[in-house]
């Protein structure tokens, strides 16, 4: 909430010391599993998401996100954040290292699960959210959204 009040462009990703970002935790319409990326920059198993672009509306830019980056259609974001998350951005070419603060929206898949693996990513994947919570390599921030939908899922 500092960072919103305080950042003069917090939506641009010009904006040097860090961003506003939106986020999808995509799941299966079942609620069992979530389609996750392995993220062709940070060589890393994500979430779908991005940056806004300077869209303040950031359900939008994680729906946007996730069919972008998946192919899938009939998603729908769910109302209310899901989770929150704060990380560095490592220095990359002509771009400085900067934070991300990523927000992150519940957005579930239709009937239709075959996707598409965008230029963003190296791969993607639908994977069981309670082997998140257990495997030794599952991101900090993945092993944590997995906890909170088990404990919240419908």
């Amino acid at each position: 909430m500092d960072f919103l009040e305080k950042a003069e462009r917090p939506f641009d990703r010009e904006h040097a010391p860090g961003h506003f970002t939106g986020s999808a935790w995509l799941v299966s319409s079942d609620g069992k599993r979530v389609l996750l990326t392995h993220h062709r920059k940070l060589r890393r198993w994500l979430q779908l998401g991005g940056h806004a672009d300077g869209d303040n509306d950031l359900a939008a830019v994680a729906l946007r996100e996730a069919e972008e980056e998946s192919g899938l259609q009939g998603l729908t974001v769910e109302p209310g954040i899901f989770d929150v998350d704060r990380h560095w951005i490592p220095e990359r070419k002509h771009e400085p290292g900067h934070w991300h603060y990523d927000v992150r929206y519940v957005v579930r898949a239709g009937e239709d699960e075959k996707f598409a693996v965008s230029e963003e990513s190296l791969e993607l994947a639908w994977v069981a959210i309670r082997e998140l919570v257990g495997a030794d390599d599952t991101d900090e921030s993945l092993r944590r959204m997995a906890k909170k939908w088990l404990a919240c899922a419908v």
